[in-house]
């Protein structure tokens, strides 16, 4: 990918600030250090399958941010959040140069220590985590399916919602994919007090966001949280209920058993298993219709959330 902005419409792929220092270029955002702060800066690049594709999303970005920050100021009361500002001009007054590239997709944000998993709530059984119960259920032959810490029944079809939601842990990866692991794996590693405060935030936010989806007509089927430590302060960082870390499902046409309509990225993951990608990278150029059913999808969301 070129190191220089492009640019089609109001679509970004890359970002190029001049001579700020460029901390990370993740599948989505371009990180850049300011001292004791990040800048963020959400693009339109789309990731499926550990690989960004090469068409990217128009606006996506910005859908991506206002989500983010709409959803991290309504639950500061829940753990607080490493967002300060969106504003460009309250930005830092080098950055105001480049405001074509930055309103409406870009964060100033504290600088945290970023703690390596990923904190995963589910409120429902699908995707990763259906798959490794197939599998589990295949090899117990039982009335009961052990899986990651949980005791699952063998009944349970795609999509289904559980009984209460569930802490599913993963390892953090950059470049790879996250692999699903258990509490306990996790414990090892972070200790168990630590472990059991992240799960019970992970659990509290996805059920106050999840609450407050359901009364506009969206079901948060799981999402996932990234935590750090703003100085000795557990705080909540990236990003929080997007249409790419969350699924989001239209309420009226939820049907267990079967493949779910959603308002995120799966619909751009279905395409490509329908033609048969084989998830390596480069990735496939996405056609018109795919673009614009899920610029569509994405903007519903935003509309339907946040009004």
């Amino acid at each position: 990918m070129t190191e220089a902005l492009i640019r089609k419409s109001d679509t970004i792929i890359v970002t190029q600030l001049g001579d700020l220092p460029l901390l990370a270029r993740g599948k989505v955002r371009d990180v850049y250090d300011l001292g004791d702060k990040l800048l963020i800066v959400a693009t339109d690049r789309l990731s499926a399958f550990d690989v960004v594709l090469p068409t990217p999303i128009p606006g996506k970005g910005k859908v991506l941010t206002q989500m983010s920050r709409f959803w991290f100021e309504r639950t500061r009361d829940i753990v607080p959040n490493h967002l300060i500002t969106c504003d460009v001009s309250q930005f830092p007054p080098s950055l105001h140069t480049y405001r074509d590239q930055l309103d409406g997709r870009s964060m100033l944000v504290k600088k945290c220590r970023r703690i390596d998993f990923e904190f995963v709530a589910r409120g429902y059984i699908t995707g990763s985590l259906f798959k490794e119960y197939q599998q589990a259920r295949r090899e117990s032959n039982g009335s009961v399916v052990p899986l990651h810490g949980f005791r699952f029944p063998a009944n349970l079809l795609d999509s289904q919602k559980l009984p209460e939601p569930i802490f599913t842990p993963a390892t953090k990866s950059d470049s790879g994919h996250d692999q699903n692991i258990s509490f306990d794996q996790m414990a090892a590693v972070l200790g168990q007090d630590l472990s059991a405060r992240l799960r019970d935030l992970t659990i509290a936010l996805y059920t106050w966001c999840a609450n407050y989806a359901a009364g506009r007509g969206i079901i948060i089927a799981d999402t996932k949280f990234e935590f750090g430590f703003d100085g000795e302060q557990l705080t909540l960082i990236d990003e929080i209920c997007s249409p790419d870390s969350s699924r989001f499902w239209p309420a009226d046409q939820y049907r267990p058993g079967v493949a779910q309509p959603s308002y995120d990225k799966q619909y751009v993951r279905d395409y490509l298993l329908r033609i048969g990608w084989n998830k390596q990278a480069p990735g496939p150029e996405l056609p018109d219709e795919v673009v614009r059913n899920t610029v569509t999808k994405y903007e519903e969301a935003q509309k339907r959330l946040l009004g």
